[in-house]
């Protein structure tokens, strides 16, 4: 095969008839090479929306098996944005799969779990520090959202405690103690004072839970809210790490990850609630930051909010699809961008409330690109519900999640035949099959197993580990040159 290399147009003019144009985007991160042509495929949310043009809106969804390579492909995407200026906010690292690329760019790891960490619900984060710095109206919005977050996380870890919504009248009480709490209390308050505004009976509180001025009627509307709120306090199965103060603040002017990856799998609930808890904080920063930047007062920065295993939050609870609405709708403020990943359409589809099932599906609707790796055959008809897929992509889509061959002489498995590929979905427009690749430099931060290859062999001496671009994409032996390098040539 002839050698092959590209330029731009002004560099090879003088080559036709031997030059040919490449066929797909090269617009953003470079993410590998397509599979069909060879050429160089460039994509990333932010880069289609704000320069490309291709999407209307600054997202995508990322579906795929496990092991396949959906949080290698995000993570090139947050390292070559953030050459562009970009911070990516990883609100929830469960694995962790984005520590190790956090700490490389210079970032700040958050570390939350039992014993390791807190994060105050009611924590307004940087706004208290900077609120005064702000215009009359620019204040007025900010303080409006914190309370509106505030009310929706309350609200959230309550739902996933009592595996049920909270009624109509104790989201009034909760908005109402809320604001009475603000006005009349020092400091940055915990769930601890909260429940002790509901328990002190204020007027403000009582007309709205229309105890028509008897106490005891009071005391019998608030008697749920009140133990629910005591077991978020008391240190239950979720009070512990909301109980107390924000233990490490989040900052807003570099990369950011969450990393919750100590808490134990089978606590899902928990899991659940930590991550919605990661969201809020890290949108709250975000409008704070454009605030900031609207006023004059600090430059424009964009974000790049990365939410991995979607599926565990929308499963906590009925209504939980409506509370990660609520705090994820950013995509209508510019320059926020923002990744999606869940495992298969069945992690959406099988939640037990049809209005859920509707509105989860909306979020892969919405998207402005939908990433997928190789998924089971019994997917298609789910997925091709929200998006349009040829029975070729299809057939590609299901051949990619077939399990690894095993190597009779090396006695180990090969790697898996869909590792590291992915279809780039726009609408209803053709999908672009893509081979990730890794430069050397990502190889250390892209080992997502680390643990097992400090496990000694017994035995004969045995093959050594694979290296992380051919576990987790798949690279082959010419990896593609650097973000920056890619973009100038």
């Amino acid at each position: 095969m002839a050698d092959e290399w590209r330029g731009t147009t002004v560099q090879v003019c003088g080559l036709w008839p031997f030059a040919v144009g490449t066929g797909t985007p090269m617009v953003g991160v470079p993410i590998g090479r397509n599979i069909m042509s060879g050429a160089t495929l460039c994509c990333d949310p932010i880069s289609w929306f704000q320069r490309a043009n291709l999407i209307s809106n600054p997202s995508m969804f990322v579906l795929g098996k496990p092991g396949l390579g959906k949080s290698t492909i995000t993570r090139r995407m947050a390292t070559g944005l953030t050459g562009y200026g970009v911070q990516p906010f990883i609100l929830g690292d469960l694995k962790p799969d984005y520590v190790d690329l956090v700490e490389a760019l210079g970032g700040q790891v958050i570390t939350l779990g039992r014993g390791r960490g807190h994060i105050n619900v009611l924590d307004p984060g940087q706004a208290g520090a900077v609120i005064d710095r702000l215009p009359p109206a620019a204040r007025a919005t900010v303080l409006a959202d914190v309370h509106g977050r505030r009310l929706t996380m309350v609200t959230a870890l309550l739902t996933i405690m009592r595996s049920a919504p909270v009624t109509d009248r104790e989201e009034t009480i909760l908005d109402r103690a809320l604001k009475v709490l603000d006005e009349r209390h020092e400091g940055t308050p915990v769930l601890k004072d909260l429940l002790q505004c509901i328990q002190d009976a204020p007027e403000p509180v009582r007309q709205v839970a229309l105890d028509r001025g008897d106490m005891n009627r009071y005391r019998e509307i608030t008697d749920h809210l009140e133990a629910s709120l005591i077991g978020l306090v008391g240190g239950g199965r979720l009070g512990e790490i909301f109980s107390e103060p924000t233990t490490t603040p989040m900052l807003r002017d570099r990369p950011v990850v969450f990393d919750v990856s100590n808490i134990d799998d089978s606590e899902m609930d928990l899991q659940a609630a930590v991550l919605l808890a990661c969201w809020s904080t890290g949108f709250a920063t975000i409008n704070l930051s454009h605030a900031l930047a609207d006023a004059g007062l600090e430059p424009r920065r964009h974000y790049f909010v990365i939410l991995d295993e979607l599926w565990r939050a929308l499963r906590a609870g009925h209504g939980m699809v409506d509370r990660v609405d609520a705090l994820t709708r950013l995509n209508r403020q510019r320059g926020v961008g923002m990744a999606m990943i869940s495992h298969t359409m069945s992690d959406l589809m099988s939640l037990p409330n049809v209005e859920d099932r509707n509105k989860a599906k909306g979020f892969v609707e919405r998207s402005g690109m939908v990433v997928c790796g190789g998924l089971p055959r019994a997917e298609m008809p789910m997925l091709s519900e929200v998006i349009p897929f040829s029975q070729i992509e299809q057939e590609m889509l299901g051949s990619w999640q077939d399990p690894p061959a095993w190597d009779s002489r090396s006695g180990t498995e090969t790697a898996p035949p869909g590792r590291g590929k992915f279809l780039i979905k726009v609408g209803g427009r053709p999908g672009i099959p893509v081979q990730v690749q890794l430069t050397e430099a990502e190889k250390g931060i892209n080992d997502t197993n680390k643990l097992w290859h400090t496990q000694s062999r017994i035995g004969s001496k045995a093959a050594e580990p694979e290296s992380a671009d051919q576990r987790d994409s798949g690279a082959t032996d010419s990896p593609l040159t650097s973000p920056s390098e890619e973009i100038e040539a």
